[in-house]
């Protein structure tokens, strides 16, 4: 039986409320997942949220509430966004269940059983912001020019002194077998840059011990360390065993119920040290093989407004809903919009810039230029010249010019599996785009209008118009990952009801029954036009 396509996204922070980089993610994640479906794959998609450390029992406090009652209230905004941007998760895990809270308490009780953990004062540097630990020896080794920083490598905020009693997991004495695994899994991290990174770390001594636990008079808000009354669980030992707890890891059978080893896990690459360092020694030390070890970490880059990386003290938040419903107000496909401009306006692991400007661009020429242009002049031309049903073509077989762009149409489902697999949906949307302006030039060419004025050219005017029927069904099937309300608008307008979307489909020809007819078909994209001031 073939193994479950597990992906998954990082568990969201939820000190605030959700911005443009959980939602790149969670897009990213439910992108892949939709496009492994469309190949008839099983796959189990999950996401979740990070509810327990300082940070969130501060958030809690400055707001007045209950930490509990802080979170149900954040946690209810980014399923709220999921929903309008259309994500179709599997599971959706809370570090506050009691599912995730018996793996984590069953996980520390192992470790501690198995003498696997080590007793003792922590003394370095902490950021709240990023709930990380930082040893004077990592700072050392980032530093610039040879003077260390209390500012924290990642955020740049300033760390705190803390020296702080509890339990440690032994990192360094894990580093040879990382090391070792890092090598013979070329793959395990990527994009390549990062992969350098990691294996450049690992080359050099770890810190010691990671801290897992922290005092319970210090931080209030943690799972209790089943073993130490006094210490709640470190936030990020926590959150990471999320990705086994949602599937039924057996702590005391060291086994899965479910479709673990994880596929691809998608993170933003501010955590890339937690995935690709603490997590495999997490698990290498919870007796995990190497053969059941994640299959694909892959850290993404960030979004920046200009060339200023995001941040609440600079106020320069992207709110996803408030681009949605306010700079795409009008759009009737929105979220879609929204979902293509992050997917196609930078390759996938790069750092991107997002401005109004530039997603009303890739709106205003990619969609409603080309693409919404397509599916309008295609539908009203068999509306007008073939009583509204998907004509037959004919006899005889295509025409010169239609060759080339049902050659292309053929083979494009071949080119989007070669860019998803790399995971490059960047290049994969412009593989499909670029049939779509080809379908475009080829109408003008064609001229189906100057066809349909010369009864002897009936036959020639109905196989284009065929071809570019065929050409849309095509497009609505690899659609569906990227701009999936979309793809079942025009698949709706195609007059193909509730037909399935397969990927295997878009290889073959003559999949539209003639005399079809089409549906209603009103404009997908909406021109965008511009205010002018004064």
């Amino acid at each position: 039986m073939p193994k479950t396509f597990y992906v998954t996204t990082p568990l969201y922070y939820v000190n605030a409320a959700p911005h443009i980089g959980h939602s790149y993610t969670e897009i990213a994640a439910d992108c892949l997942a939709r496009y492994h479906r469309l190949k008839g794959e099983t796959v189990f998609l999950l996401t979740g949220t990070d509810e327990h450390g300082q940070k969130i029992e501060q958030a809690a406090a400055a707001s007045g509430q209950p930490p509990q009652l802080f979170v149900d209230g954040v946690v209810a905004r980014f399923k709220e966004l999921w929903t309008l941007l259309n994500i179709s998760y599997d599971d959706f895990l809370r570090t506050t269940e009691p599912r995730h809270v018996r793996v984590v308490q069953a996980c520390l009780s192992r470790l501690q059983q198995e003498h696997k953990l080590h007793h003792a004062t922590y003394q370095g540097w902490y950021c709240t912001p990023d709930e990380t630990f930082w040893t004077n020896q990592e700072l050392a080794e980032l530093a610039v020019a040879g003077t260390v920083s209390t500012s924290c490598p990642t955020c740049q905020r300033p760390l705190e002194a803390v020296s702080e009693e509890g339990w440690y997991l032994p990192l360094e004495n894990h580093r040879l077998w990382l090391q070792h695994f890092l090598a013979t899994h070329p793959t395990f991290v990527r994009p390549e840059t990062r992969y350098n990174e990691i294996a450049s770390l690992v080359n050099r001594p770890l810190p010691e011990y990671l801290c897992i636990t922290r005092p319970r008079q210090r931080v209030g808000w943690g799972i209790p360390v089943p073993f130490s009354e006094g210490h709640v669980t470190y936030v990020w030992f926590d959150a990471l065993l999320n990705y086994i707890s949602a599937v039924g890891y057996d702590v005391y059978e060291q086994r899965f119920a479910g479709p673990w080893p994880a596929d691809v896990h998608f993170i933003g690459k501010d955590i890339l040290r937690h995935h690709a360092v603490y997590w495999p020694i997490v698990l290498h030390a919870l007796g995990v093989s190497n053969e059941q070890m994640p299959r694909l970490i892959f850290a993404h880059g960030w979004w920046k407004v200009g060339e200023q990386k995001m941040s609440k003290s600079l106020g320069n938040i992207v709110d996803p809903t408030v681009v949605i419903n306010h700079v795409l107000k009008g759009q009737p496909f929105a979220a879609d919009v929204y979902r293509y401009f992050l997917l196609r306006e930078v390759p996938f692991g790069q750092d991107g810039s997002f401005s109004e400007e530039a997603i009303l661009s890739r709106l205003s020429a990619d969609l409603a230029h080309d693409l919404g242009n397509l599916v309008n002049r295609t539908l009203s031309m068999i509306e007008r010249y073939c009583s509204g049903k998907i004509p037959e073509p004919h006899a005889v077989g295509c025409a010169l010019d239609d060759e080339p762009l049902q050659q292309a149409a053929v083979g494009l489902a071949a080119q989007v599996e070669e860019a998803m697999t790399r995971l490059e949906f960047s290049a994969a949307l412009e593989r499909i785009m670029r049939v779509v302006t080809q379908a475009n030039r080829y109408i003008e060419v064609v001229g189906p209008w100057r066809l349909a004025k010369q009864p002897e050219q009936a036959p020639r005017l109905r196989t284009a118009l065929s071809l570019l029927a065929e050409v849309m069904r095509v497009m609505a099937i690899l659609l569906e990952p990227f701009m999936p309300s979309v793809a079942q608008a025009m698949w709706q307008q195609l007059g193909c009801g509730s037909r399935p979307r397969r990927l295997q489909d878009t290889a073959r020809w003559h999949q539209l029954p003639v005399g079809q007819p089409i549906g209603p078909h009103p404009v997908l994209f909406p021109q965008v036009v511009a205010e002018v001031s004064g």
